[in-house]
């Protein structure tokens, strides 16, 4: 073509049909990977947990889960909060997050298949499965397919638009500068750190190499930069989150740095090997090139795990908190890249619901012994106790408030539910102690009041009890343990048998010739029934969690919504 047909050019048409392909094919792969949180989300974050005995195991692992919820940043998120809870060791969660990369590759395979001609059928059927269905996880599967759906469709249009580039002298020439590696890596790096998107990148290369508007180690060069440009969006999320967060961010950065600077000089040998196995196919050339990259980079780094953990530790120490600030209460564990998968988003809600009951559960530990016999600075000590707890509270109810806006099973809101209940009864523990019991040992010091070593005995058997329903309440609250929720309804009998025993005391010192009697008589009752009241709490806590509602999977639209 001649320079003033390349003036002819439809310069319009190719940048709003890429555009908007592009942004076809991102929505549907949103679509489809929320959908396939959603429904499969729960048994991934199962598999996750206990598959990670080592760091092959933990590679595959990785790899699996990854391909199914189709978000290796979930992934890691997920690595990051077993981390913090002591699940799993930093060399085992840098298996996971090299077996993740792999997992990522399916999606670059999906697109490979081109089936254009499904788009439309696949749009058809997802969205009447979502508009009729009424089972949840139909609805979900429906989901599944509308957004592949729309991923082909986006790939069509992206092709369709690109096709008039073939005649296009300056385009063949710009091209051809990405045949240097370094040009092809800058380019791929750059566009994926700007859409945050290395399967955008991957789905440009694919249709490109598709249509002949990209040779393939051109195409090659670009997908090697997509990789490290994946890593700039981890490493941005990271910014003022723990060090586990940034110590997994840094090991992919490393992971795929290193992978990718080991394999430029090899591109032409990579070129061959997916040429020999899909001839003639150069989508699948693409995808293969990018598995096969990602596949032996895990197949020689894993043999490596452990200098890298040093590395990694030496690069991202633990830092010591600021003067004054050794105390100041953060969240943990409410991560929120893990909204958009809910089973991930409530377990974070569980672990940071054991950091809320650790606090309350030493305020109960000093919270007694300063009502019986402390000081006035000891009472105000357990006081000052419940600010760390209202802060955690609050964070933990905004973080449930967004998980509320996203669409849960029916199962899964259950646990909501349970779990909304759970914030509340501790935050409710922590007033009792800082309110009622701190007011108690204060009026015992304006009275002068001096309790028997007799009664105090009895109170504390009643508080070591209700301290081991409270024991028990966390380990259900955290670990999801029915069995430990269940045992703690059922000390029901005991908690009265103690409460009954020393009301009976009270009373007998009651009518005994003692200096204040009626006074000391009645603080020691007003602390039988906050000790009481816990309890109530505690089986309130352990009752939502035993005995949820029957869990049925039919549709269970956003609880924000429901509320409306």
């Amino acid at each position: 073509m001649d320079a003033s047909g390349a003036a002819d050019l439809p310069v319009f048409a190719i940048v709003t049909g890429l555009l908007g392909g592009l942004a076809l094919f991102l929505f549907g792969l949103e679509t489809l990977s929320r959908a396939l949180r959603t429904v499969a989300g729960d048994s991934m974050r199962k598999v996750l947990a206990t598959l990670t005995t080592n760091r092959f195991v933990g590679a595959f692992t990785g790899a699996l889960v990854t391909a199914v919820i189709q978000s290796s940043s979930v992934t890691t998120v997920l690595v990051v909060g077993f981390i913090s809870a002591g699940i799993m060791t930093l060399g085992q969660a840098i298996g996971v997050i090299m077996g993740a990369n792999i997992g990522s590759t399916m999606t670059a395979q999906l697109v490979a298949f081109k089936i254009t001609e499904a788009a439309l059928p696949l749009v058809t059927a997802g969205f009447a499965i979502g508009f009729l269905a009424r089972n949840e996880v139909v609805k979900q599967w429906g989901a599944v397919l509308l957004g592949l759906g729309f991923v082909f469709l986006g790939m069509a249009m992206m092709s369709d638009a690109m096709a008039p580039l073939r005649q296009s002298p300056e385009f063949v020439e710009a091209v051809a500068t990405l045949r240097e590696p370094v040009w092809g890596v800058l380019v791929g790096f750059v566009f994926t750190a700007v859409v945050q998107s290395s399967a955008a990148t991957l789905g440009i290369v694919i249709t490109m190499a598709s249509q002949g508007l990209i040779p393939l180690d051109a195409g090659i060069a670009v997908l090697l930069g997509a990789n490290i440009g994946t890593c700039a969006t981890a490493m941005l999320a990271c910014i003022g989150r723990p060090r586990e967060a940034v110590r997994a961010a840094l090991a992919h950065v490393l992971f795929n740095v290193i992978g990718v600077v080991a394999w430029l000089p090899f591109i032409p040998q990579l070129e061959a090997v997916v040429t020999g196995l899909t001839p003639g196919s150069a989508a699948r050339e693409i995808a293969n090139a990018h598995t096969l990259f990602n596949v032996v980079n895990v197949a020689v780094m894993i043999w490596f795990t452990g200098p890298l953990t040093r590395l990694i530790l030496w690069l991202v120490p633990e830092r010591a908190p600021l003067p004054g600030m050794e105390d100041l209460p953060r969240p943990r564990y409410l991560d929120s890249a893990l909204l958009e998968t809910p089973p991930a988003a409530l377990d974070a809600v569980r672990l940071e619901l054991g950091n809320v009951g650790a606090r309350v559960r030493r305020m109960l530990v000093a919270g007694l012994p300063a009502a019986i016999q402390g000081s006035r600075p000891a009472l105000d000590a357990v006081a000052r106790m419940d600010a760390g707890v209202d802060v955690l509270y609050e964070s933990v109810m905004d973080y449930l408030r967004r998980i509320g806006s996203r669409t849960m099973t029916r199962s899964q809101a259950t646990t909501y539910l349970a779990l909304m209940e759970a914030a509340r009864g501790l935050e409710s523990i922590g007033d009792l102690v800082e309110t009622d019991m701190v007011t108690i040992g204060r009026r015992r010091l304006e009275e002068k009041i001096a309790i028997s070593e007799h009664s105090a005995r009895r109170v504390t058997a009643l508080h070591d009890r209700v301290l081991d329903a409270l024991d028990g309440t966390l380990e259900a609250v955290r670990s999801g343990d029915v069995d430990a929720a269940r045992r703690v309804v059922a000390m029901k009998p005991d908690i009265h048998a103690l409460v009954q025993a020393a009301t009976r005391h009270g009373a007998a010192r009651l009518v005994a010739n003692e200096p204040n009697r009626v006074a000391a008589y009645t603080r020691e009752m007003e602390l039988i029934e906050q000790l009481r009241r816990i309890y109530y709490f505690c089986k309130r806590i352990c009752r939502a969690l035993a005995d949820p509602e029957p869990a049925t999977e039919e549709a269970a639209p956003s609880l924000g919504a429901a509320a409306e």
